[in-house]
């Protein structure tokens, strides 16, 4: 009997430890779920920290106040670089960051130290690109970086197009539109009704296109750089003929 006694004693207590451990981690759960919910600053997605990492996040806006954080959730990181132009701002450097990144520079001091060196390092980069932008003559919409998970960062400026970039634009639209339906015409006996929608697609307004241009580099240097060779060649393009700009040099801007 004092055998089965100890045996029931001891499983009951195996059984009020766990769920002593089940309540604390759902506890730890809560708390972290507040924390979440607690994020300060700009977010894209629902990022999730925990509140150490929510504490050393203030602390890092803090910090860096010239700069304009966004912190980006796990699951829209891919999104968040597919349209990171969309998030420049005029007046501050956006930092896209995700909340991976700012869990681990929570936790591990070389991690933190080597993030920190390459947005410090923007950080004091921006006085020279805004001087920069400012000399070139180039119309910006705004400008920003984000962290990336090699180490490294990339960072953009979104600039209006120049009117000759524009001129240029709207003539090739107008090329395939005419080529488009050359080719709908040459099927209009067998596809009408095909032939119907294409033309009045053809009649919508060019509203919906974009006059802007996004270069993106790997560093500011570059940036800067790629900037100028494009404010520079629209101003070449402002005094060449129709026919000499047709024949105009192809810049790559994606960096």
């Amino acid at each position: 009997m004092g055998m089965v006694s100890e045996f029931s004693n001891a499983a009951n207590a195996a059984s009020y430890a766990s769920a002593v451990q089940s309540e604390n981690t759902a506890q730890e759960t809560s708390s972290s779920k507040r924390a979440a919910a607690n994020v300060t600053g700009r977010t894209i997605g629902t990022p999730r920290l925990s509140d150490k990492a929510a504490k050393y996040y203030e602390q890092l806006q803090k910090k860096y106040s010239n700069m304009d954080f966004i912190l980006v959730s796990e699951d829209q990181k891919e999104q968040a670089k597919s349209q990171a132009s969309g998030y420049a701002n005029a007046s501050r450097m956006v930092v896209l960051i995700d909340e991976d990144k700012i869990e681990r520079m929570a936790e591990d001091e070389n991690y933190r130290a080597k993030y920190e060196q390459i947005i410090a390092s923007s950080a004091s980069g921006i006085s020279q690109l805004k001087s920069s932008l400012s000399a070139s003559g180039a119309n910006v919409k705004g400008f920003g970086m984000q962290v990336n998970d090699n180490g490294t960062a990339s960072y953009f400026a979104v600039l209006e197009k120049s009117s000759a970039a524009q001129k240029e634009r709207i003539e090739k639209k107008a090329a395939e539109k005419k080529e488009a339906k050359k080719a709908a015409d040459r099927k209009a006996e067998a596809k009408k009704a095909e032939k119907k929608r294409k033309d009045k697609l053809e009649e919508d307004d060019d509203d919906g296109d974009s006059d802007t241009i996004t270069i993106t580099a790997s560093s500011i240097e570059d940036l800067i750089k790629k900037i100028g060779d494009y404010t520079q060649m629209s101003m070449s393009d402002n005094v060449l003929t129709d026919s000499e700009q047709k024949v105009g040099q192809h810049i790559d801007f994606k960096g």
